[in-house]
Order: C-alpha cells, then sequence, then structure tokens
C-alpha cells in the first residue's frame, strides 16, 4: 500500500511508516487500536512567547515615533517655505511697484511690513547702472535697484535680495 511516497505497515501496537525519500524513517508507537493512530497529530505550539509580543511592541513603538518626527520635520519645512514665499511676494510687489511708477526711484528707502510671520524690513537702494556700449557710449537712464528683504527665524538674522534694472528716460 503506497500513499503519497510512503509506505505503511501496520503491526500490533505499533505504526511504522517509512520513507521512500532520503529521509530517516519514522515509527509511532502506540498503545491503542492501530486506527486511532491516525488521528493522532503531532502537536504544534502556537501562539507567541511574552517576549516576542514586547519585542514587536518596542519594534512598532520605535516606528510610530520616527514617524512622528518625520511628520514634525515635514510640517516645519512646509512653513519654511510658507514664510520664504511671503517675502518673495512681498519683494515682488515692490518691484511691480518701482517698475509700474513714473520717474526715477528712490536712493534710499525703507520699508517695514508686517507678515503673518513677523516683522520684515524691506529696503530699497537705487543708483545708476552706468553701463556702456562697446563702443564706450554711456548709456542714461538706467538704474539699477537693489531691494533687500530681512526678518527673523528662530531669532537668527535671515534675507533675501533681487536686483533689476529700471529705465527712466530723460
Amino acid at each position: 500500500m503506497q500513499r503519497d511516497n510512503l509506505l505503511d505497515h501496520w503491526s500490533i501496537g505499533v505504526l511504522e511508516r517509512w520513507s521512500v525519500s532520503r529521509t530517516t524513517p519514522l515509527l509511532y508507537y502506540t498503545r491503542g487500536p492501530v486506527a486511532t493512530v491516525r488521528r493522532i497529530k503531532k502537536q504544534s505550539v502556537s501562539g507567541f512567547a511574552l517576549y516576542e509580543v514586547l519585542l514587536g511592541v518596542a519594534i512598532f513603538a520605535v516606528g510610530i515615533l520616527a514617524l512622528g518626527r518625520a511628520v514634525e520635520n515635514c510640517l516645519n519645512a512646509s512653513m519654511l517655505n510658507a514664510e520664504e514665499e511671503a517675502v518673495r511676494q512681498m519683494l515682488s510687489n515692490r518691484m511691480a511697484e518701482i517698475q509700474a511708477a513714473r520717474g526715477v526711484p528712490d536712493r534710499v528707502k525703507e520699508f517695514k511690513i508686517d507678515s503673518g510671520y513677523g516683522p520684515v524690513k524691506l529696503v530699497q537702494k537705487s543708483a545708476p547702472a552706468e553701463l556702456t556700449e562697446p563702443n564706450n557710449t554711456q548709456l542714461n537712464g538706467i538704474n539699477l535697484v537693489t531691494l533687500t528683504a530681512q526678518w527673523e527665524r528662530g531669532g537668527i538674522s535671515q534675507s533675501k535680495q533681487i536686483k533689476f534694472y529700471v529705465y527712466r528716460p530723460g
């Protein structure tokens, strides 16, 4: 009688199961009728030990803490980005005002602007560009305007600057 590559031989009280493969033979001994041997299975211990559960919870907790730290860093970066975007918008607005205004821009001018992230000091400086053509002809009416925004973030001074040319004939 061959079933699943195993040969079963029955004797009184002993079930001998010989494997056809290279493994060692398995012997099962029983005191009851041989028919009950088929119902006896090796009891496998399932479940986890307490130390395994605690180790899993510790690993999970470390992962959650790392995830929380990553979310905190993302929120900080988002806030810093929003703050710098507000400053860039202030510089852009002032540049548009200067370009749209008539006349030569003021030599030096300061503004204090209250943003949602604290006060920003906007400094405007203007000077003639003193540009020349390749044949050494002086170009008149062109001014180099420098806008500088200064603010504090966490007690540390921050600044952004843009430079652009403005042409005013005359």
